[in-house]
C-alpha cells in the first residue's frame, strides 16, 4: 500500500479533522524517526497514518474494536504483516508486545503528539511557542490533559531508548515541519 493510497483509506473511514491531523502528526513523527534509525521513511509514516484508521468507527477499545477492525482490513488489503504487528502492539491491550524499532517508535509517537498539540493549544496555538522544557512542564500539571497517562509517554521514550527531553525535541520538530496542516504554524 502507497501512501496516496493509505491516505485516501483514512480519507473514507476518518472524518474527524482532529483525527486525521493526529494521524498526520504520527506519521511525521514516524518518518522522523525512520530518518534517525536509517529505517524505511515511506513504511514508517505509512503506519503512522493507519494507526488509529479505526478509532472513530470501532472507538471501543478490543476484540471487535480498536486496532483490531482497522488491522482486518488493512490485512484484506494486503498490507505486510508487520505493519499489522505495528499497529496492534500500540495499544497494550492487545496483548502484541512491541519487539521491533518500528512498533517501539509507534507507541512512543502516539500520545506524545496529543500531548504536544494540548500545549500548543494553550500557547497560542502555535507549536513555535512550545519546546521541551514547557512540554515538562505540562507534564507535571495533573490537571492539564487529564487523560494522557504520563507514565505512557516516558516509558514510550524509554523503550525507543532515547532521553525524555531527546523525545519530546525530536516529535516538536517533525510536528513542525507540517504545522501548517495541523493548524498550529
Amino acid at each position: 500500500m502507497t501512501r496516496d493510497e493509505a491516505y485516501a483509506l483514512v480519507r473514507e473511514w476518518v472524518h474527524n479533522p482532529n483525527l486525521r491531523k493526529h494521524l498526520l502528526a504520527v506519521e511525521a513523527c514516524m518518518r522522523a524517526y525512520a530518518r534517525r534509525f536509517g529505517a524505511d521513511e515511506e513504511e514508517w509514516g505509512t503506519v503512522g497514518l493507519l494507526h488509529d484508521l479505526d478509532y472513530e468507527r470501532h472507538p471501543h477499545l478490543g476484540p471487535g474494536g480498536h486496532p483490531f477492525v482497522g488491522v482486518e482490513e488493512l490485512r484484506r488489503r494486503g498490507v505486510p504483516e508487520h505493519w499489522c504487528r505495528a499497529i496492534l502492539s500500540h495499544a497494550d491491550y492487545s496483548g502484541v508486545p512491541r519487539e521491533t524499532l518500528m512498533e517501539r517508535a509507534l507507541f512512543a509517537c502516539d500520545e506524545i503528539t496529543g500531548f504536544v498539540v494540548a500545549v500548543a493549544l494553550v500557547k497560542g496555538r502555535s507549536l513555535r511557542n512550545v519546546d521541551v522544557d514547557s512540554v515538562k512542564r505540562k507534564m507535571r500539571d495533573k490537571a492539564f490533559a487529564r487523560a494522557v497517562r504520563r507514565e505512557d509517554l516516558l516509558r514510550g521514550a524509554e523503550e525507543l531508548g532515547v532521553s525524555f527531553e531527546e523525545h519530546v525535541a525530536a516529535v516538536l520538530e517533525a510536528m513542525r515541519g507540517i504545522g501548517e496542516v495541523l493548524e498550529l504554524a
